[in-house]
């Protein structure tokens, strides 16, 4: 270390985690996007329902077809001919692997960054996760699934992580290539897009989640779509009882196509009525925490030493997340320690302000159902069904991904409130610089 780096840290202002005075003394706003912006529009749809007395979507005293409204704005927001509502991402997840006949002697090629989700919907169905690196966009590197595809594998789950996309295109070919199909989840991305175009428009299948930590929320709810009629009406007869319904409402078993096992995975009309109220400000909600995000990281970007997550398309990155990287592991955590004591820290049960290994269940080494391979059963299935003998020496434990265990161990990631205020901002910038100029 140079000496006037040296003597500028020692000249900077004490810290406080040393014990001098924070930058704030106030929480930073709750991570929950949509949560900030429910009101009127949320209340009055779910009293339109409740009044009517019909929160069942396929029938009641006197339907609103809430439901029906939230699809149709989907299919022209995401321009998808068609939309499907559920009860959750994770049944989105499962019902559209189930649609596409994933199974046992099959395996699903995802990332190790993802939510737990992802690699439990593989599971249940009875096919084996297969885990693919990250690149520095924090999504799956296109270089690694080349290299991981076998004879076993059927199909692709693309996470779009932490708000926006990384070379989804690239994926895309190589689908196309392979003769693999890819399902996006767009959970956690909700509003992005990538070169103008909508996640959830790429892959044969797409999801979303509404749940609370969701761009925008209905507390739980989800939503699937696709462009094949066919794969709808799978997905159709999945999440519900098995069956398609009639013009009336009711369960129709005459079509031998659709003849499957339901999930009873509905979306209820009162989750469709918040959901169709947050859909209409998604646009606002997305362009509030991007513009608050990227007023913070340019001007952290003038610390030298500090590093970002790469990001493809800055216009489409729907905005709640900012991963910054570090020298070292160590650093990184006393870095966080250090922000969070200046007052860069949520209320409690927040996840404002972390380092990534602190991410929980994002990892797949931080899961240990994956990596100790536990099942429903007591026999192991699917890892002991006799058609999965192939993924016997898959690992799933660190290790197995150098990428996700680098960028864990050296990334943070601060969550972008959607009501940040220019106070917020200028504090959050403040307390980074701060802290460089002591640790970096």
């Amino acid at each position: 270390m140079s000496r006037a780096k040296t003597n500028n840290r020692q000249n900077a202002e004490l810290l406080a985690i040393e014990g001098g005075k924070p930058v704030r003394k106030q929480p930073l706003p709750w991570e929950l996007p949509g949560a900030h912006w429910m009101g009127e529009e949320e209340a009055r749809l779910t009293d339109r329902v409740l009044q009517a007395g019909s929160p069942f979507r396929f029938y009641g005293l006197k339907p609103q077809h809430m439901t029906d409204k939230l699809e149709e704005l989907f299919r022209k927001r995401i321009n998808r001919r068609y939309a499907l509502g559920v009860n959750s991402g994770t049944a989105a997840l499962s019902i559209s692997l189930g649609a596409l006949g994933i199974g046992p002697g099959d395996e699903v090629l995802l990332p190790g960054y993802f939510w737990v989700s992802c690699v439990s919907a593989i599971v249940r169905l009875g096919a084996i996760p297969k885990l693919v690196d990250i690149d520095d966009t924090f999504c799956m590197s296109p270089e690694d699934l080349r290299q991981k595809i076998t004879p076993h594998s059927r199909a692709v789950l693309f996470v779009h992580m932490s708000g926006c996309t990384g070379h989804i295109d690239q994926v895309t070919a190589i689908c196309r290539e392979k003769g693999l199909k890819l399902v996006e989840d767009v959970a956690q991305a909700n509003g992005a897009t990538f070169k103008g175009k909508p996640l959830g428009s790429f892959g044969d299948l797409a999801i979303f989640s509404f749940q609370l930590n969701k761009n925008m929320s209905s507390g739980e709810g989800g939503l699937i779509v696709c462009d094949d009629e066919h794969l709808y009406k799978r997905c159709f007869a999945i999440h519900d009882l098995g069956y398609a319904r009639n013009a009336a409402g009711r369960l129709d078993p005459t079509d031998e196509r659709y003849q499957l096992w339901g999930m009873g995975c509905r979306m209820s009309e009162v989750t469709a009525a918040v959901a169709l109220a947050q859909a209409r400000k998604l646009d606002r909600i997305v362009r509030a925490m991007r513009t608050s995000k990227w007023a913070i990281r340019r001007e952290l970007k003038k610390i030298p030493g500090l590093q970002f997550r790469r990001i493809l398309d800055p216009a489409g990155d729907s905005g709640p997340f900012l991963i910054t990287i570090y020298p070292s592991a160590d650093i990184a955590r006393r870095f966080t320690d250090a922000l969070r004591a200046e007052g860069i820290r949520g209320v409690p049960g927040s996840t404002a302000c972390l380092y990534m290994e602190e991410w929980g269940l994002h990892w797949h080494f931080n899961v240990p159902s994956l990596t100790h391979r536990r099942s429903l059963s007591s026999d192991g299935w699917p890892w002991t069904h006799p058609a999965n003998a192939f993924a016997a020496e898959y690992r799933y434990d660190r290790g197995t991904l150098p990428m996700c265990d680098d960028m864990a161990r050296r990334g943070a990631l601060l969550t972008i409130a959607s009501c940040l205020t220019a106070k917020d901002r200028q504090e959050i910038v403040q307390a980074f610089r701060k802290v460089a100029a002591k640790m970096l």
